[in-house]
């Protein structure tokens, strides 16, 4: 089987739990560090499916990797190769597939619940019990839905918490964390809670307040996304 490529775009915003899932399926996979300077690849060919991670950048900043990732999965999209985004990952995809990236109306950082929407493309995803669930949260924009793709979730302070485009998947929160991610972040990201003035921020005591059972019944539910994710790549 072809390894699944998965761009990390930041040191501390790693695959996390995705890598757990993988590894526990016998699963290749390749880290392809953006962070540390490795070139993104011309063709996605080599790889059973795409995967991108979050970091703290914007896709409409002028990096020179963003646009041969955006061409990146256009190309894995028309040869049906598996795309998922997490954070800045669905931010990318919906870019690169026709949509737009701008401000959200409030910085989100921290625990809050997700709504699942209510509709037969949600429910293939989710599975027919999970109507709402608690993700983490770390972002300032937000993606539009591409031409074609269906939203599959929101809630309270984004609109598009995540889109589906057939065996694609994007989202805007992070359902891959682990503990000890979620304790990087609120060291590496002290300064820009402290200044965000947004009703939508937690402070790092609450974010770690229950931490080990708040990541696994988020893993539950970020395992059902990737095992759906990984029928495409199986297939």
């Amino acid at each position: 089987m072809k390894p699944v490529a998965i761009f990390r775009h930041s040191p501390t915003e790693g695959p996390g739990h995705f890598a757990a899932f993988l590894d526990a399926r016998n699963v290749p996979w390749k880290l392809v560090a953006i962070d540390a300077g490795e070139p993104v690849p011309a063709s996605p060919d080599a790889f059973a499916g795409l995967v991108f991670m979050g970091g703290p950048m914007s896709v409409n900043d002028d990096l020179p990797w963003i646009a041969p990732v955006l061409q990146l999965i256009r190309d894995a999209v028309a040869a049906d190769i598996p795309v998922l985004g997490h954070c800045l990952g669905g931010q990318l995809m919906s870019k690169a597939l026709g949509g737009v990236v701008t401000r959200n109306p409030v910085k989100e950082i921290g625990w809050g619940a997700v709504t699942v929407d209510d509709h037969p493309v949600a429910r293939e995803w989710f599975g027919a019990d999970v109507r709402e669930f608690v993700a983490f949260h770390w972002h300032g924009e937000t993606f539009s839905l591409p031409p074609g793709a269906v939203r599959i979730m929101a809630n309270a302070h984004c609109a598009h918490q995540g889109f589906a485009l057939g065996p694609h998947l994007a989202m805007q929160c992070h359902v891959e964390m682990t503990p000890p991610m979620i304790a990087a972040w609120c060291d590496s990201g002290a300064d820009e809670i402290a200044t965000s003035g947004s009703p939508a921020v937690q402070q790092p005591a609450e974010m770690q307040r229950d931490v080990a059972q708040r990541v696994a019944a988020l893993n539950a539910v970020a395992e059902r996304l990737y095992a759906r994710w990984l029928r495409g790549v199986v297939s």
